[in-house]
């Protein structure tokens, strides 16, 4: 197999597992706090949410990168 071929198998499972990530996240939200309701605090990451975090920032870079690799290929 070439690496033309390759590149787009392997940017469609990011893409899946890029999808899930950010589906994962839970924000402390909702319809309240649109209008000043939320009455949240600051609170910080802690352990899977933390790693999760961290996984989406470097499934969204390889994504990027896998791209731009893929439009450098091709032109």
């Amino acid at each position: 197999m070439s690496l033309t071929s390759i590149l787009p198998i392997v940017q469609i499972i990011l893409s899946v597992l890029l999808g899930v990530s950010v589906l994962l996240q839970h924000r402390g939200g909702g319809v309240g706090s649109l209008f000043g309701g939320g009455g949240e605090m600051y609170q910080t990451k802690r352990g899977a949410e933390k790693v999760l975090f961290w996984a989406t920032i470097v499934l969204a870079a390889l994504f990027l990168a896998i791209g731009l690799v893929q439009a450098i290929i091709v032109a």
